[in-house]
């Protein structure tokens, strides 16, 4: 049956070949174009994954893939980037193997990319939007937990989750980047020795990872040029405007969520950033489900007022006169 030449197949993946990709690689291009073996490959594939999910979950953190394309909001040139970087993983196989371009690759051939801007702007969310796109799990890497000050653990760390990140094709989602790809300083003692090795170690690996690695940050200016230009793509999250943020609004509430004369012209007049705005989302409609009605304006107001305060913000006040501001 079907399962049961999954089940053997899986088994004799994970053990005899290096790299799960390798063997999908080798797989898809002799499989017959039926339906049965069509199913047979994505059962294997999905096996394969799952298999080799718990060596990363011990070093990294996996992310629940939900948002698609649809929900992603940013400039037209920032979504065409997402979409270049999805693509290209898709087609690697055609272009550096039947295509001959691995015999130009210096460095390797690693597809990495960096997402620079502020702290909810959407840098995760684009990621989960590309490992939806390709089928592929998603974690998440806090560089800051990586680095460490003894001597020689950091690449030790980053060694034993690219080991492991590289059974199952997994796209890395490296938070902090700036933790560790700073503007390096003069070599003064052991320690800034080590730092560079570190960073060039990581360099390597990025180059030659068989997957997708993305580096996220909100100090952009603090990263090593020399750094930048070894990354394929720098895809800038800017703050949403005005009208990016009204389509953020619209997005922000489940179509399953009861509303009320929402005014998202109104409401996108807040600078807010996406995260923010889906933070004031979700407390709303817990408003509104505590008192038994829909998401009104003035629960969305009361919520917004919040996050306001959360933010340390100032309000102004006229933004809120004309509602009953619940805790105003």
């Amino acid at each position: 049956t079907i399962t049961e030449t999954v089940t053997e197949t899986v088994t004799e993946t994970v053990t005899e070949t290096p790299t799960i990709v390798t063997e999908v690689e080798q797989i898809e291009p002799v499989s017959p174009r039926l339906q049965e073996e069509n199913t047979l490959l994505k059962q294997l594939w999905d096996g394969c994954l799952e298999i080799t999910r718990p060596k990363l979950e011990t070093l990294a953190q996996p992310i629940d893939v939900k948002a698609g394309w649809p929900d992603i909001v940013l400039p037209e040139d920032e979504t065409n980037l997402l979409h270049q970087i999805a693509n290209q993983v898709r087609q690697r196989g055609k272009v550096y193997e039947e295509w001959g371009f691995h015999q130009r690759m210096n460095r390797g051939k690693g597809i990495s990319a960096l997402f620079a801007g502020e702290s909810g702007t959407g840098k995760t969310m684009a990621a989960e939007v590309i490992a939806k796109a390709l089928g592929l799990h998603l974690y998440r890497i806090d560089l800051a937990t990586v680095v460490s000050k003894y001597i020689g653990e950091t690449e030790k760390n980053l060694r034993r989750l690219f080991d492991a990140a590289e059974d199952g094709g997994a796209i890395l989602f490296f938070d902090e980047a700036d933790a560790l790809f700073g503007k390096r300083s003069e070599v003064k003692d052991a320690h800034d020795r080590y730092a560079n090795i570190e960073i060039n170690y990581l360099l390597q690996r990025l180059e030659a990872y068989r997957g997708l690695a993305i580096l996220a940050t909100n100090k952009k200016s603090t990263i090593d040029q020399a750094f930048l230009r070894r990354i394929r793509f720098i895809v800038n999250f800017p703050f949403p405007g005005v009208e990016q943020r009204a389509k953020i609004w619209q997005k922000s509430f489940p179509k399953e969520t009861p509303t009320e004369m929402l005014d998202w012209e109104r409401l996108s007049r807040f600078n807010f950033t996406g995260g923010n705005i889906h933070s004031i989302a979700l407390n709303a409609a817990f408003m509104a489900a505590e008192e038994g009605k829909s998401v009104t304006m003035d629960v969305v107001m009361a919520a917004a007022r919040m996050e306001f305060k959360k933010l340390d913000k100032l309000i102004n006040e006229a933004d809120f006169r004309q509602f009953s501001i619940l805790g105003a």
